[in-house]
Formats: structure tokens, C-alpha cells, sequence
């Protein structure tokens, strides 16, 4: 855990008394993203699969539409540094405006977000069933895996799911940089989001929302609460949003006929 976290010494005070002992925490870097050696984007972030976090915000920026579309990578991992290389047909539609930093997740996750997103969205067509215990199966299995956040309660994590079983999953100090890093591993791996859900633990947010629909994934799940312009969101783009997994029990904010339930 060493490239993502690291020990600190804290005072931990308990009963109006406190002792010195040794804590984990999450670490967070700066990590630049260059398009064809021109500065484009900071990114605040965790340390890891960064391979994947670069193709995934583009990806979900709508900056690249397939990984065709990209011709080189390489990071320059002590610098926090990203070099991608794309075509110049596609790089030549792009219009870049300076420097840009994200936050790691909070509020407002991308300059690049405006709510006219979700104009640009198309409803999803993406039509399956999934059973409710299934569901919260996955999202106590999912709950377990997020081994960071046991250790530092400090990040955040995202899945892709099919019916029954995760088959990515990401950790990061950002929501949106979690589920970025998912997106990425998909799309590197030929992996189809059709059929496919997402698991999350931080709050939905309409970025979040519109950063699904333009995948055209169907459902997000979330062991957190939706804000009500997600909830709007989600009920435009025909997204099933499901909040509050946790246990044995959840609650269905919008598109609840992908839900399915059996004794």
C-alpha cells in the first residue's frame, strides 16, 4: 500500500486523554495529463493505475471515442507526469483553454462539467433486470474490497457489475477519478458496458449522473445519497439510481422497473 498510502504519527484521543500512535493515510498527488506534449489537465488524484485514469477521463470527457483513437501513453510516474499521444484528426477537434485543475472529487468534480451535459446525453436504451438481493449482495462484497478505505477511510471506490458478479474495481481519493479508472480498464480491455451497472461509494452527483449516461450504462448503485439533480438526471436519461445499498436494504430514486425482486 505504500504507493497509495502512507503512516503518519497522530495524538488519538479517547476519554478526555490522548496517546501518540501511528495512523494511515491517504496519499494524494498532483498528476499532470499532456495531450501530443501540450498541457492539458491536473488531475488531483491517487497514485495508481493512472494508465487507466487517463484513458478514462477522456473517455468520459468525450474527448476520444475509442481507443483507436489513441497512439502512445507513457507516465512519468516521479514527475506526475501523463503522456498520451492521439491523432491529430481527433486532437484537432479539441479546444483547450489553458491550464485546468479538478479537485479530487468534492463538489464540483470537472471545470469541464456544465449541466448542459446532460443535453448532449442521449437517454440510455440499455434495457436488463437485476434481482435486489443481487444487488445488495454485490454492494456488501463490494463494501469488504475497499481494503483502502478500511486502512485510511480516505478514498473512494468504484465497480462495473454484471448480473451477479463485479468485474473491475477501483480505488481513488476521488469519486470521479474512481469511477474514471473504471471506464479506463473497461475500455482498454475491450470490456462491452452493455449489460452492465456501476457500484459506487460516494455521493451521486449530477456530474456523476452524466458521466454514466454518456458511457450508456443503465444503473449506478451507491452505499451513499443522490442529490436531486441527479435524481432529475437520472429519470431523463432512463438511468435506474439506486442509493443507500447498505445491508439489507437500499432505495430506488428513479427507473425502479430494472429492479426485480423474488422470495
Amino acid at each position: 500500500m505504500s504507493a497509495i498510502s502512507k503512516k503518519v504519527n497522530i495524538i488519538r484521543v479517547r476519554d478526555n486523554s490522548g496517546e501518540e500512535v501511528e495512523d494511515q493515510v491517504a496519499k494524494e498527488k498532483p498528476f499532470t495529463l499532456y495531450i501530443n506534449d501540450e498541457e492539458f489537465v491536473t488531475l488531483l488524484c491517487s497514485g495508481e493505475d493512472l494508465e487507466y485514469l487517463m484513458i478514462g477521463f477522456l473517455y468520459s470527457e468525450g474527448l476520444i471515442k475509442t481507443m483507436e483513437d489513441i497512439e502512445s501513453i507513457r507516465i512519468e510516474d516521479a514527475m506526475g507526469y501523463g503522456h498520451i499521444t492521439i491523432s491529430e484528426q481527433v486532437f484537432s477537434k479539441m479546444k483547450i483553454h489553458g491550464k485546468r485543475t479538478l479537485t479530487s472529487g468534492c463538489g464540483k468534480g470537472t471545470v469541464f462539467y456544465d449541466v448542459l451535459d446532460s443535453l448532449t446525453a442521449k437517454p440510455v436504451k440499455d434495457q436488463f433486470h437485476v434481482e435486489a438481493k443481487h444487488i445488495l449482495e454485490l454492494s456488501n462484497t463490494f463494501n469488504k474490497q475497499s481494503v483502502l478505505f478500511k486502512e485510511t477511510g480516505g478514498v473512494h471506490a468504484c465497480a462495473l457489475c454484471d448480473g451477479k458478479q463485479m468485474l473491475i474495481f477501483h480505488e481513488d481519493i476521488g469519486r470521479h477519478n474512481a469511477l474514471d479508472k473504471t471506464i479506463g480498464h473497461a475500455m482498454k480491455d475491450n470490456i462491452s458496458l452493455q449489460g452492465k451497472w456501476l457500484l459506487t461509494s460516494g455521493r451521486i452527483s449530477s456530474e456523476m449522473l452524466i458521466k454514466t449516461a454518456k458511457q450508456g450504462i443503465a444503473m449506478i448503485v451507491s452505499r451513499s445519497a443522490p442529490t436531486d439533480l441527479s435524481v432529475e438526471v437520472a429519470e431523463q436519461m432512463n438511468i435506474t439510481l439506486v442509493g443507500f445499498a447498505r445491508g439489507n436494504r437500499m432505495n430506488v430514486y428513479a427507473h425502479s422497473d430494472r429492479v426485480t425482486y423474488s422470495k
